[in-house]
């Protein structure tokens, strides 16, 4: 019975989700200077918070709640605009939750004390469960599965978890299990992280996924601010660890549903990591498949004409080649080579781009040769620029991440950034 799928919705429909949506993203440098990260676009027609928003959707989880703070406008607008079809007279909802100092005289402290800020309005659904997800990782996942396994536990708190490389660890909250998936041990980014047992090369890292019975969840906020004045209010840092050896906390290691091994999950908060993610979406096979119709994931659908290729000159052809275009762009006589680009995209002729993310409304002058970039959104790049090809060069007037990959945005280039990041 308990793997019924009766049984998985009736957990769903008693379940609330909060999504943490107020994260400044510093590792992305300029793109998060003025939106949040769950706001930076991805995907070609995506933003990042569409991801775990289109997850609950298809998990059967219509109650929603967006806990935004940093430079949070363009997150707002687009959940405004692209996540109002929830029917309100079956209690169904993606309801926005800024930071209102409804507790506090002060801002959220921590990812704990941003759920802890927003207790009576959780109170007010009356959940049996409480799903907290973070906004800004890239993956699909049905969190029924979640939930079924939280009760079969007789769990007070389970932890996504899914296994990384040990380097990668030094980033994540890391934990050991016991046979049983019981977590034993729990360290937030730990300086030397502890590998799996039998795997040295991989440790088991958190997803920033919790699931708490609602009681449980209630009663470790308000301790944690009643009674640890040195709290810096995070479940990671702070609640997890605290709790482990009191209450039954499980780990619950994701998986592909089909294979059994280690699912796709990206944190795409680097230039690197997000410009890579972006590209792998263009692989024959890629291991986030956005043409899922079973899976889909929802957005702001702006109305646009289809993309257009014009001229075929010998030296003067519109052609894309292994790469995603969206709707409204217009590749005149330009060249596209395994590259992503966004809305209403404009390259024109004699122009050669590749391995580059190009987000919406950049126009790609003439004579251009672009190369492993991310241009951000409204970008004017002037006819006859080069990009990718002299490292100092780039770093003079542009970002230039650890693994060679040149940033762009609009004020590097001394305009002003378009109305609606």
């Amino acid at each position: 019975m308990h793997t019924a799928k009766r049984f998985v919705s009736r957990l769903t429909r008693q379940t609330l989700a909060l999504v943490l949506a107020g994260g400044r993203g510093s590792r992305l440098h300029d793109l998060t200077k003025w939106r949040a990260k769950p706001a930076v676009p991805f995907g070609g027609k995506f933003r990042i918070i569409d991801f775990p928003l289109s997850n609950c959707i298809n998990s059967g989880i219509a109650q929603v709640g967006v806990i935004t703070q940093y430079k949070s406008h363009s997150l707002i607008r687009h959940i405004q605009r692209g996540w109002g079809f929830m029917r309100g007279e079956l209690d169904e909802f993606v309801e926005l939750l800024p930071a209102q100092q409804r507790i506090e005289t002060s801002w959220y402290e921590g990812t704990a004390d941003a759920v802890l800020q927003n207790l009576d309005i959780i109170r007010s659904h009356e959940p049996e469960y409480v799903l907290i997800l973070a906004g800004d990782h890239v993956y699909k996942m049905d969190y029924g599965t979640m939930l079924a396994a939280h009760v079969e536990n007789e769990a007070d708190i389970t932890v996504g978890c899914i296994e990384v490389p040990i380097e990668d660890a030094t980033a994540f909250g890391v934990m050991s299990v016991d046979d049983e998936l019981r977590i034993i041990e729990f360290e937030e980014k730990p300086a030397v992280p502890k590998a799996m047992p039998g795997q040295p090369e991989k440790a088991l890292a958190s997803m920033g996924i919790y699931v708490f019975s609602t009681r449980i969840l209630f009663d470790e906020l308000l301790r944690d601010h009643q009674l640890n004045n040195d709290s810096s209010h995070d479940f990671g840092k702070d609640i997890i660890p605290s709790v482990i050896r009191r209450l039954n906390v499980c780990a619950f290691p994701f998986r592909d549903p089909v294979n059994k091994k280690p699912a796709y999950w990206r944190d795409v908060g680097t230039i690197d990591s997000l410009w890579q993610a972006n590209l792998e979406l263009i692989d024959v096979s890629p291991e986030l498949n956005l043409y899922d119709a079973h899976w889909p994931i929802w957005t702001y659908q702006e109305q646009l004409p289809p993309a257009k290729f014009i001229f075929d000159d010998e030296d003067r052809r519109g052609t894309a080649v292994d790469s995603m275009v969206a709707g409204g762009c217009i590749v005149s006589g330009a060249r596209i080579r395994h590259s992503l680009l966004f809305s209403q995209v404009r390259v024109h002729s004699f122009t050669t781009v590749e391995d580059a993310v190009i987000f919406p409304d950049v126009d790609i002058g003439r004579h251009c040769h672009i190369r492993k970039a991310v241009i951000d959104r409204g970008c004017r790049i002037p006819d006859g620029t080069r990009i990718g090809f002299d490292k100092k060069a780039d770093e003079n007037r542009f970002h230039v991440s650890p693994k060679g990959v040149v940033l762009i945005t609009p004020e590097m280039l001394g305009q002003d950034y378009p109305h609606g990041l």
